[in-house]
């Protein structure tokens, strides 16, 4: 049998909601490597495809905000959710993004060797600090900034996702503050592969076309159509692709504000306010994404399928 193991099975379940035996069963025909079996799910038809995030596990806090004008989002880590809503650990969270705003660190080490607030701690010390305070393990895991064009901040659930948008503009920020937003909750909620159809390289559409034959192979109607008629197929379901993964090419989520994708949404609300917007670029941190904790009871309930039939 191919070497993997009970948690393997529990990952690729996580990754593609397809049920447990079927994901042993893609493991077994992949030798255990985990991007072969999500890709023959995928080509069997069981798979859609696979989440971008892998196991949420990890607590804390995703946070997005705007300070003079600077654009920052960040996520802080602890252990339990209880401490995520600690109005300590909040004052926490919002001074490290405050931090950020401000010095500008070229990276993590950077940012915790920065001065926090007004009493000569750098923001190590204040993490150390928190953790002796709270009594969990508190770290800062990581931070984006921009500076420049119009940035507009999102937080969803409290900091369960935390979304920076950032637009280039002639018009004021507070006149394109409500599509920054609406364009952020898009993110929030479809968290999109891609920005644009042109950031998809042809090695993702090489392999996307490369699924999609397999998956016409696999089908008993499909399967005797000459590779032609195929190929011409796969070229029509392309644009599928890009209003699944390209935010801009994606539908609009809030059909009571606009019926259309978002990049005709930007056109459409720029031209009632009478100038220009355009999407420059984001960036979306979900709490704890690709973080595991220790392996829970699931795993184990698991096992015996991996050591049985």
């Amino acid at each position: 049998m191919a070497a993997f193991t009970a948690a393997d099975v529990k990952t690729l379940r996580e990754m593609t909601g397809v049920g447990m035996m079927d994901c042993k069963k893609a493991l077994s025909a992949s030798d255990g490597d985990m991007d072969k079996a999500v890709e023959w799910l995928r080509e069997k038809g069981m798979a859609a495809a696979a989440k971008k995030a892998g196991r949420i596990a990890a607590e804390g806090m995703a946070y997005a905000c705007v300070i003079d004008g600077v654009g920052v989002v960040t996520e802080v880590n602890a252990e339990t959710d209880f401490v995520g809503k600690n109005e300590k650990f909040v004052d926490f969270v919002k001074g490290v993004a405050a931090v950020v705003a401000k010095e500008n660190p070229a990276d993590l080490d950077a940012l915790m060797a920065c001065k926090y607030g007004d009493n000569n701690q750098t923001v190590l010390e204040r993490q150390q600090e928190m953790v002796q305070v709270i009594g969990e393990n508190i770290k800062v895991r990581r931070f984006e900034r921009f500076e420049g064009g119009v940035s507009v901040a999102y937080v969803h659930a409290g900091g369960k996702i935390g979304v920076l948008v950032n637009l280039e503009s002639d018009l004021p920020s507070d006149k394109i503050e409500q599509a920054g937003k609406d364009v952020a909750m898009q993110i929030a909620a479809l968290n999109p592969r891609f920005w644009d159809k042109s950031q998809v390289s042809e090695e993702v559409l090489a392999e996307e076309k490369k699924i999609m034959l397999a998956q016409m192979d696999n089908d008993p109607k499909m399967a005797n159509k000459p590779a032609q008629v195929k190929e011409k197929i796969v070229g029509g379901k392309m644009n599928k692709f890009y209003a699944e993964n390209c935010l801009l090419q994606q539908e609009f989520v809030r059909k009571d504000v606009f019926d259309g994708t978002v990049e005709a949404y930007l056109a459409s609300a720029a031209k009632s306010l009478g100038g220009e917007i355009k999407f420059k670029n984001a960036v979306r941190f979900e709490k704890g994404e690709g973080i595991e904790k220790k392996q829970e009871n699931f795993a184990a309930e698991i096992a015996s399928l991996v050591k049985g039939n």
